[in-house]
């Protein structure tokens, strides 16, 4: 199950960087960690490499080499978001899943940093001999996670609890909407 929550998690996040490699080039660059000539390499490779890995997490295929694999990457994420964090720069986009040309959330480290953890205990502890069935529905469970977290990130994208129903940006305007409209209503 373990295997499949990081698998996907990387299907996940490298997918859509198949598509978009100029986003992805303009989101290593922004890290300002690597060469010029190795976000080229990084940007091109990133993907792929998400993707083999979390297919062959989810398959089971090579478990403690693409457990490690997922370590190394997973480290690598915490690495890059924490040097930045450590700069004083909270605002980029992380490019963990998609790429934002608007609202931007705050990078942080945790989530990277405890995925490497539970793919490097994952790594030590070896690929036991799991049945068919057990490994499907591991995985199947694994997967339903990942999506119910996908689930729950976009209704709470759409769904601000507590907040009102008119948007930041048009607040003002109501305000003085409101105060137009009771000045032509009781005269100033």
């Amino acid at each position: 199950m373990v295997a499949s929550i990081l698998g996907g998690t990387l299907l996940l996040a490298g997918i859509p960087k198949l598509r978009d490699r100029d986003g992805l080039l303009t989101v290593v660059k922004g890290y300002r960690l690597l060469p010029h000539r190795m976000e080229r390499v990084v940007a091109g490779s990133l993907p792929l490499v998400e993707v083999l890995v979390g297919t062959a997490l989810i398959l089971g295929i090579a478990g403690v080499w693409a457990a490690s694999g997922a370590a190394l990457l997973f480290a690598a994420f915490a690495f890059g978001l924490t040097a930045n964090l450590a700069r004083g720069r909270r605002d980029l986009d992380c490019g963990c899943f998609a790429f934002s040309a608007h609202e931007v959330p705050r990078i942080g480290w945790f989530r990277a940093a405890s995925f490497a953890v539970a793919a490097l205990v994952l790594a030590a502890t070896g690929s036991a001999e799991i049945a068919p069935l057990e490994r499907l529905i591991g995985a199947a469970s694994g997967l339903l996670v990942v999506l119910a977290v996908v689930a729950v990130v976009q209704i709470k994208a759409v769904v601000h609890v507590g907040r009102r129903p008119v948007d930041d940006y048009l607040t003002s305007a109501s305000i003085k909407l409101r105060a137009v409209s009771a000045e032509s209503r009781y005269g100033s």
